[in-house]
Parts: C-alpha cells; structure tokens; sequence
C-alpha cells in the first residue's frame, strides 16, 4: 500500500463517499472503489459507500499504489488470427480485459500487444489504449482488430462508423425464437438506476442496430448469430434481453446461470473490412472455442 489516511468525520449524516471526495482530495467514484474494495474502514470493520457519518469518527483509508501513466509491455501468449504491417487480429480469450483502466491496471490484450507489437501500435486510442479500433467485453471472447498506425486506425476507425466493417457473433439465448430472424433497432444509453448495465432508451443514447438469424434450436434455448451495424457498449446483450431473449449466463440481463454458464455465452466469431492500405476485402473468420462447444453439447438433442 501507498499509505494511509486518517479522516475524521465533522458531522453526522454525511455519506462516507461524500466525505472521502470532499476531504480526500479524489473523485466520487475514486471513494467508490476504495470502498468497494474494502479499504475504508471504522475500527477494523469495512463501511460500505452509504454509511452514514457521525461527528467524531475517525476513518482509516489504505491507499493503494498509484497505477502506471501509461501502459506497459507484458510477455502474455496471443492467438494471432492475421498480422502484417498496419494491423493484427487477434482471438481475445474470455476472461482478458482489453485494455488497463482501474482495477486493471496491467495483465490486459493491450499488454500483450505491446509486448508483441513493441512500439508498432497506434497512438489515437492514447497511452492506455493503443491500436485499439473496437473493444470487446472482458468476458466476450473472440475477434479484435489493432492498428498499427494512425493511418491504419482512421481508416478502421471510419469503417465502422459507416458501417462498412462488419463484425458478427454467435451467441447462445434463453428460450425459444419463433422467427428465422429479425432486426432489433434500439437507442441504448446508460442505465439511470444502475451504472453498470446499459439500458434501451430516449435519453442520452445513440442509435444501435443488431440483426440476427437462427442457428439452430435447443429445448428451452435458441443458437443465433448476430451481426452489428453499430457498436455501442453491451449492443447484442442488452438487445436480445430487450426482445426476451438475454444471453446464457448473462446474470446482468436477466440470463440464467445455466449449462455451466457464469458469464455471457456470446463469441465474435467473424470480421470483414477493407485493407487500409492494399483496398482489398479482408474476411477472417474463427472457430468456436472449447467452451462453446461444450455448452451447445449441453443443450441438449437440437430441435
């Protein structure tokens, strides 16, 4: 740890994350972590960020080690599905976040590429985000574009915003669909009751389209494969939960935790784009991992 502050409480009623951001000399949401992480305490026992303060209490509040300026090179394994001089594919792992932020300060896909790429990464995305075209949830797995440079990044980066970089997933939802297929067009903004999760609404959202087609159907479960025309945070899960059909595992939308999924049973199994430099149509595709495969064999017969 980096030290600890003591501080103590001038009135009652006060929320301790209120207290911290005041006195502390941090943001709210920099309280909110240390709370969550239990690093704020009253006699030993941690509080949680709406406990209510009384004059006289002292709190005790271990501060963590600052986290890197910048993110640094890691020697972590990567499964390259294409690679030249303006750019890699790469086939993200569930379980690996993309890029460091709070709480992940180091061990991310931006890591590895360093360590892979060494300083051949785009500097748009900033020092934490290198190369980085598109991002994937931390338990999505599959395919993820970088850049080389900043030529190859606008040139990638104004492909999805007109929509000519496709990008499709497979993914597994709770219950049956009736229809070979459908549109979901749907404007989605944060969540106003709950931070974490993205929601389908008027205000302060951006436009978000997914089309989908059925795979294949299982007894209480539907195999479908996704394509996006926009890429907004959460797009496939939060629009399949919209029309009654959240993910597998996908507890934050309403999906079981069912056939051995925890998380989301979602994989970006395939991207086309134009080559930034050649001009030519680029399409890679990958195969399913173990762990899908092993969740449809769990579905039980198809139907």
């Amino acid at each position: 740890m980096n030290g600890t502050l003591r501080i103590p409480a001038q009135e009652s009623g006060e929320r301790i994350d209120a207290l911290l951001a005041r006195c502390g000399g941090m943001t709210r949401s920099a309280a909110a972590r240390l709370l969550e992480e239990e690093l704020v305490t009253l006699d030993g026992a941690p509080l949680k960020k709406s406990y209510k303060t009384a004059a006289g209490e002292i709190y005790s509040v271990m501060l963590p080690p600052p986290e890197p300026a910048q993110a640094v090179a890691q020697d972590i394994a990567l499964d390259v599905a294409f690679e030249d001089e303006s750019l890699i594919v790469v086939n993200k792992p569930r379980g690996l976040v993309v890029h460091p932020a709070p709480g992940h300060a180091d061990g991310t896909l931006v890591n590895a590429l360093l360590g892979h790429c060494g300083d051949s990464l785009s500097g748009i995305g900033g020092v934490m985000r290198p190369g980085i075209v598109h991002r994937l949830d931390k338990d999505t797995s599959g395919l993820l574009i970088a850049a080389k440079n900043d030529a190859a990044h606008e040139c990638l980066a104004a492909q999805l915003k007109d929509r000519s970089l496709s990008r499709t997933y497979d993914a597994i939802v709770c219950g049956a669909i009736r229809a070979e297929g459908g549109t979901v067009d749907a404007p989605i903004g944060r969540d106003p009751k709950n931070r974490k999760r993205m929601a389908i609404t008027d205000k302060n959202s951006r436009p978000a389209v997914t089309r989908w087609t059925v795979i294949a159907r299982y007894p209480g479960y539907t195999w479908i494969r996704c394509r996006l025309e926009t890429g907004r945070t959460h797009q496939i899960r939060v629009h399949m939960a919209h029309i009654g059909h959240p993910l597998l595992g996908d507890t934050l939308y309403g999906g079981k935790k069912d056939k051995g999924m925890e998380t989301q049973c979602l994989h970006a199994r395939g991207l086309k784009f134009i080559h930034p430099v050649t001009g030519e149509a680029v399409e890679i595709w990958t195969q399913l991992p173990d762990w899908f495969c092993a969740a449809v064999n769990r579905l039980g017969p198809e139907i």
